[in-house]
This record gives C-alpha cells, structure tokens and sequence, in this order.
C-alpha cells in the first residue's frame, strides 16, 4: 500500500513537472526570449519556498481544526452512550441525595430556546449544590449495587484512548469510577462510622458536580447541533419531575 502511494506521489510529481517544461517551452516558441524565461524562473524559485510556508501553515491549521471537529463528534458519540446506559439514570440516583434538588431543577427545565449563556449559568448554579447530610445506608447500597452493574462499561471507556483528548470527561469517568470502588471495598456499607460516611458524601459531591457540568455541556452541544437528540434529552431531564418521554402538540418535533 505504501508502494503504491510512493508511486502514486512519484508519477504527480513528474506530472507537475512535465506540464511546467512544456508551458515554459511553448512560452519560448511564441516570443523566443529565453532571457525572460529564466529571469521569472529565477524569481519563482526565490518566491517558492515562502509559498510552500504559508499554504503548508495554512493547509495544517484547516486540516487540524477538521481532525479535531471530527475527534469531538466522535467523543460526543461517546459522552451521549454515557449517559444513556450509565449517566442519566446516575443523575437522577444523585438528585435524591440533594436537598436543593427540586429548587435547582426548576433552573434546569431547558428548552430550544437556551442559549450558551443560559447553559453557562447553569453550570455556575451548581456551586450551590448542598447534599443531604444524612444519607442513608441503604442508599449508599443502592448506589454501590447500581454501580457495580455498570463497572464492566465504565472500564472499557477508560480504555478508550480518544477520552484522554477530553479532560473534563476523563475526570468525570475517573471520579465515577473511584466512587465505585470506594463503594465496593467496603464489605458492609450499612455500618460505617459518621467520618467514613462524610468521605464518601464527599465522593458523591464531586461526581455529582461533575455530572452535571458535563451533561450541561454535552446537552448544549446537542442544541446546537442536533435538535433531534436535544429534543429527547430534554423529555427525559432527571431535574424535571414534569418531563415525559411522550411528544406533546405543545412541544411539537425538531
């Protein structure tokens, strides 16, 4: 395959070239000044590698910021099978354990109309959030046996090497993924003293942080560019106990 190419290159190479010899020989034929013909060559060639410089910086950053369009979609792809088998249903476990979770939400029933800066807000509200200080036991099992299900998903996504590109989403998966094994080594969550229970709220704070921030960021995305999936995360938002799957005439399609 590489031959090929090698070959492929070589004969376009010799194209260009030939196709340059027989302009500048029919050029001499017409006005018969090889003078000229050699000045502008000359000229050319000083000019060449200027050129080279700018259409190869150019053509890079085009060709990057492409690669990189596509890289995102792909990881957006990725971000959107998250929540759909682990982060949407891990959402809505978390907003139990929050006391504000019902006057939050009312601050999370987005529509098509939201912008960036209302998605933007969004994430600066969840500074506020405040978990309940006395979650109970068989939570934290409800939790752990909800987590544990989904471990085998959450280790194939930390083995994709793409998700590295995407920092926010890494720290998510890893905080995910460190909430689940604090949870699984503990042999009895039912009987832990008071310390233990406050680490592991704080375990909890930050993936529920986390959570949120990157599903704003990630439905955001979809509003700007797939109305279709922006429709179908907004009628299944865990923050809007109103939100039903069902398509109304008020809603309308996208």
């Amino acid at each position: 395959m590489n031959l090929k190419r090698a070959n492929w290159l070589a004969a376009l190479a010799l194209s260009f070239l030939a196709t340059s010899v027989v302009i500048y020989y029919i050029h001499y034929l017409i006005f018969g000044d090889s003078v000229f013909i050699f000045k502008y060559f000359v000229a050319q060639m000083g000019f060449l590698p200027i050129s080279t410089a700018l259409v190869t910086i150019v053509l890079n950053q085009l060709m990057g910021k492409r690669d990189k369009n596509i890289r995102l979609q792909k990881l957006n792809m990725v971000i959107g099978a998250f929540y759909s088998d682990v982060g949407t249903d891990l959402l809505r476990f978390m907003a139990s354990f929050d006391l504000e979770a019902k006057n939050f939400g009312q601050h999370l029933k987005m529509n098509s109309s939201w912008t960036k800066s209302d998605f933007e807000q969004a994430k600066r509200n969840t500074h506020d959030i405040n978990l309940d200080k006395t979650i109970l036991p068989s939570q934290l099992l409800e939790l752990d046996s909800f987590l544990c299900q989904k471990r085998d998903h959450l280790l194939r996504m930390l083995e994709n090497p793409n998700l590295l590109e995407h920092e926010s989403f890494s720290q998510l998966l890893r905080a995910v993924f460190h909430l689940t094994e604090e949870l699984a080594s503990r042999p009895d969550l039912r009987q832990l003293p008071q310390s233990d229970y406050a680490h592991l709220r704080g375990d909890i704070s930050r993936v529920y942080v986390l959570l949120i921030n990157q599903w704003l960021d990630y439905i955001a995305s979809l509003n700007q560019n797939y109305p279709y999936l922006f429709s179908l995360a907004v009628r299944t938002n865990p923050f809007n106990p109103e939100a039903s799957i069902v398509v109304t005439e008020e809603e309308g399609s996208y």
